[in-house]
């Protein structure tokens, strides 16, 4: 849809719950993803190709850290704007958001949050600005919702480690410059580190033949005798805490995307109806269609009012990491519903590049899993509400 009319829904007047600058914010990205995104991205989509000019477009708009402190490069932005950024980058295309996810939740975060001033100080305002881009490493090709059991391991080599092992379905890794990875030491404790491309035995290969997030760039990061400085340890976590504390923001950030997502749909499918005219009247007036449309409205102001929420705890530091996890898991839930509504109610245009409803269904089949599965979700709210674990 190159020229793109998109009107957001908002049933139940949500946007009064913001600020003027949250919404100048939202109003701002979204003009860049109708002007810079919706031309170009069902091109780039079904050429599986991965449009790195969006990196420095990105890093100017401030998508990139915008909850990190300014003097670092950052946006110093409240919770509630990152995420009305990330939903209107989703709106575009969830491999847009994910881009930018990565880059402020899994690699400049972690960076702010665990490591050294002088790592901040390096790192943090090259990837703000776009100027690098960033990867995260902890999936492994055996481990996934388990990380705890991750293969990746460091071994102390003085003044530096060496580190061996590989992960795989990683975001940005074919044109990353910086790698955030997470491997086992010696005693068995997970410590994070920085890796820069060009360091001897790194390579990100690029996975190939994905019919899902086809306009991300996704690899492998793969660690053979790779010296790591010691300098470039994050020196203040250890354990399963720093990748899951990343996982967190990250995850709120997929909570408000997942809705763009859903948003573009009924958007598409809304307007659909009032064009297309069968048995001598737009189908939107058919009883059938009206129920999918007030279902889709219903869900979507479900899960805006559950984001709003949740960002007012995250602005207030209460917001806990099962809270997140219900949010995120929602949104994909929403999405998932609604696009796959939409596509019914396009019949067999709903498949073709013409609309973006089949891109977003098939991205929200990635969404849904990464950064925490459907099921992991569920399991993590279970074990809050009952203090019971099910993981073992």
């Amino acid at each position: 849809m190159a020229n793109d009319q998109f009107q957001h829904p908002d049933y139940l007047l949500v946007d009064e719950l913001f600020t003027e600058e949250q919404i100048m914010i939202r109003d701002a990205v979204r003009q860049y993803v109708k002007q810079e995104i919706s031309p170009i991205i069902e091109d780039y989509a079904q050429r599986a190709a991965f449009p790195e000019q969006i990196v420095p477009q990105l890093g100017a708009l401030g998508c990139f850290g915008p909850t990190i402190p300014a003097e670092y490069g950052g946006g110093s932005l409240d919770y509630i704007s990152y995420g009305l950024m990330m939903q209107e980058l989703e709106r575009g295309d969830s491999g847009v958001r994910s881009t930018a996810s990565v880059q402020g939740s899994l690699v400049m975060f972690p960076i702010y949050e665990y490591g050294s001033e002088e790592q901040r100080r390096k790192y943090l305002p090259k990837l703000a600005s776009g100027e690098w881009l960033g990867c995260f490493g902890l999936t492994e090709p055996n481990h996934g919702s388990n990380p705890a059991g991750m293969l990746s391991r460091i071994v102390d080599k003085g003044d530096h480690v060496v580190l061996n092992g590989a992960k795989m379905w990683i975001s940005n890794a074919p044109y990353a410059q910086v790698a955030v990875v997470w491997a086992k030491d010696e005693a068995g404790k997970i410590r994070g580190m920085i890796l820069e491309r060009g360091m001897e035995g790194f390579t990100t290969p690029t996975t190939h033949g994905k019919w899902s997030l086809r306009a991300s760039a996704t690899g492998e990061l793969v660690f053979d005798n790779v010296k790591v400085p010691k300098e470039n340890l994050l020196p203040n976590v250890s354990g399963l805490k720093g990748p899951l504390g990343c996982l967190t923001k990250a995850r709120y950030g997929i909570a408000w995307g997942t809705v763009g997502a859903a948003m573009d749909c009924y958007h598409t499918a809304l307007q659909y109806s009032k064009e297309r005219i069968q048995f001598d009247r737009p189908i939107g007036g058919f009883q059938l269609q009206q129920k999918k449309l007030a279902e889709m409205v219903t869900e979507i102001t479900k899960a805006q009012l559950l984001n709003w929420r949740v960002g007012t705890l995250m602005n207030e530091g209460r917001a806990t990491a099962a809270q997140v996890s219900m949010a995120k898991r929602t949104g994909c839930e929403v999405a998932h519903f609604v696009c796959r509504e939409a596509r019914q109610m396009l019949g067999g245009m709903g498949i073709t590049g013409e609309f973006p409803v089949m891109r977003h269904m098939m991205n929200i089949e990635s969404v849904i899993t990464y950064e925490g599965t459907h099921d992991i979700h569920l399991l993590i709210t279970g074990m809050d509400v009952t203090g019971l674990n099910a993981f073992k």
